[in-house]
């Protein structure tokens, strides 16, 4: 992937911003989970929506404060260990929504159940375990198994969900926008 393709926002985000947008508490940040170099967050930010920006990395978060700067937008960096299950980084914490894409750690699923308000939508995209025959990452921690992301969201209302292959680049996953009741 090129660094245009990196910066370029998750299409399952841009098919879904409408969405996102209606009825949003504009009160209350969307939370842009392990946001790497922000592209999804930078897009919402770009439409004067608020966001937290959360990576573990210092680098990346760096990158995403330079690229604010650059475009003259706000938002909060906030760098946290999301693994850390003894510091429950998101106890307490609530989002309008929350943006997951390329990252799993199913120990925080209860954490983001709890984290969005009512009516808030959760827009989930990551690697499925037939992602192995494409390569990175292939280890099963972080690869759902068939059906596990639905499941997951059963008690939520489904407004799209795809298990499958996605081209440019060539991989497999898992994609769900649900709204919390």
């Amino acid at each position: 992937m090129t660094r245009e393709t990196e910066q370029k926002p998750a299409n399952l985000l841009l098919d879904n911003l409408e969405l996102l947008q209606q009825g949003m508490d504009t009160d209350v940040p969307v939370l842009d989970l392990a946001c790497g170099n922000g592209r999804n967050g930078l897009e919402l930010a770009a439409r004067g929506i608020g966001v937290v920006f959360a990576d573990h990395s210092a680098e990346s978060l760096r990158f995403v404060e330079q690229q604010l700067a650059a475009r003259n937008l706000s938002g909060r960096l906030w760098q946290v260990d999301l693994e850390e299950e003894a510091t429950a980084p998101l106890a307490g914490a609530r989002f309008s929504s929350i943006l997951v894409f390329r990252y799993l750690h199913r120990p925080l699923f209860p954490a983001l159940l709890h984290a969005v308000i009512p009516g808030g939508l959760i827009i989930y995209e990551t690697f499925t375990t037939a992602n192995r025959r494409f390569g990175r990452p292939n280890n099963p921690r972080f690869l759902l198994k068939p059906g596990e992301l639905k499941a997951i969201f059963r008690n939520w209302e489904t407004i799209h969900y795809f298990e499958g292959l996605k081209k440019n680049p060539d991989r497999a996953v898992a994609q769900i926008v649900t709204r919390k009741p």
